[in-house]
């Protein structure tokens, strides 16, 4: 067989053909291939092995006698598809170190993949449980908040004034008197008794002065930078800076800033 294997080689060089194009066109597994032409190892059965050389004869154009001594035109009969299968079984060591020359495939074992994937999924179970929890959480602490705030706008509570050193009723003047002093520029509205009196800037380092049969209301742009005078009593600091206050409320009671 090692003599019909280098003739069946030397008629595919000369064909220019390649194992692998014979493979595809025979079915012939590779490694068959090269052990037919002397060139590897195979544990195959001798019949099987002739049956294959018969196909590799044919496919060459060449007569299966003249490769096979005793061939007979009606042998056994058998399938590439069974060959391969038997042909798959284990090899011997020396025919698979011959057949391949990759280092051996890592693989897991069986146990240890399934171990993984519960491991894995456990982990993915514990996750999603624990960000559906917080997202519950944040839930219920903005629900009372957001409860709150639309309570409050459906229900808007009156501004309330916060009354500044009322005058005691022996105190009580016979008219009202307010003084602005601006330390800092401040935009203001002067209302005296219902009518309109000032609007406009009181620019830093000046000051102006109404009087009123029963009351002014005042409205600052800039509460922390003016000084107020009223009633003859000294207020210096009714605000925080740039900040707005309106209608304050001077009558003979004294000073009344909105809260």
């Amino acid at each position: 067989m090692h003599e019909a294997g280098e003739k069946l080689k030397k008629i595919r060089l000369a064909k220019g053909l390649t194992l692998e194009e014979v493979q595809k066109k025979t079915k012939i597994h590779l490694s068959i291939l090269k052990a037919i032409e002397g060139e590897g190892l195979t544990n195959l059965n001798p019949v099987y092995l002739k049956g294959f050389v018969k196909i590799y004869c044919k496919f060459l154009g060449l007569d299966p006698k003249e490769c096979i001594p005793d061939y007979q035109d009606n042998p056994q009969a058998f399938s590439v598809h069974q060959i391969e299968e038997e042909h798959a079984q284990p090899k011997p060591v020396a025919e698979i170190k011959s057949s391949s020359s990759r280092g051996p495939a890592f693989s897991l074992p069986f146990d240890l993949k399934k171990i993984i994937i519960v491991v894995l999924a456990v982990f993915v179970v514990i996750f999603t449980f624990y960000n559906l929890g917080k997202f519950i959480s944040s839930r219920k602490k903005a629900e009372p908040a957001a409860a709150a705030v639309e309570a409050q706008k459906s229900n808007p509570q009156p501004a309330k004034m916060q009354t500044t050193a009322p005058a005691r009723p022996s105190e009580i003047p016979s008219v009202v008197r307010l003084t602005v002093i601006a330390r800092e520029n401040c935009m203001v509205t002067v209302k005296v008794d219902g009518k309109v009196y000032r609007q406009g800037l009181i620019a830093k380092g000046r000051s102006d002065s109404w009087k009123a049969k029963d009351r002014i209301e005042l409205s600052l742009t800039n509460a922390g930078g003016v000084e107020l005078i009223v009633n003859s009593q000294r207020f210096p600091n009714i605000g925080k800076k740039k900040q707005k206050i309106n209608n304050i409320i001077i009558d003979k009671q004294g000073l009344h800033i909105p809260r």
